[in-house]
């Protein structure tokens, strides 16, 4: 992982760079929605949760695989073709908006779950 200087002035930034951060943000969705951090966070420990926001927190979820499914395909395509691979900016810009993705997922979860707790 580096960032350098290209030939013309510009800085170039490694595409290692935003491929860790799309797995880092990856797994702290998985975490978060599949592993339970986010009922827990927002509708308390044990027995004593409210059905009623984990099912809202559940919803929330749901809606953040919108941003999701598109971000791991646009990982997945970049990984997947050699061409993508070859073009630099194009795989630095695709792979950025994957993590600008997996982001909106993981807010849709924080507000979701939010609005489990209020409700």
């Amino acid at each position: 992982m580096q960032v350098a200087p290209r030939q013309t002035g510009e800085w170039r930034i490694s595409p290692a760079i935003p491929a860790v951060a799309n797995l880092a943000l990856a797994v702290l969705w998985a975490f978060t929605a599949l592993g339970g951090w986010a009922e827990q966070a927002f509708c308390g420990l044990g027995d004593a949760r409210d059905q009623v926001c984990v099912a809202d927190v559940r919803d929330a979820v749901l809606v953040s695989l919108a941003a999701v499914v598109p971000a791991a395909g646009i990982v997945l395509v970049s990984v997947a073709f050699h061409l993508l691979r070859r073009v630099p900016d194009r795989l630095v810009g695709m792979l950025t908006a994957a993590a600008f993705l997996w982001v909106v997922a993981e807010a849709v979860v924080f507000f979701g779950g939010h609005l489990a707790r209020t409700s």
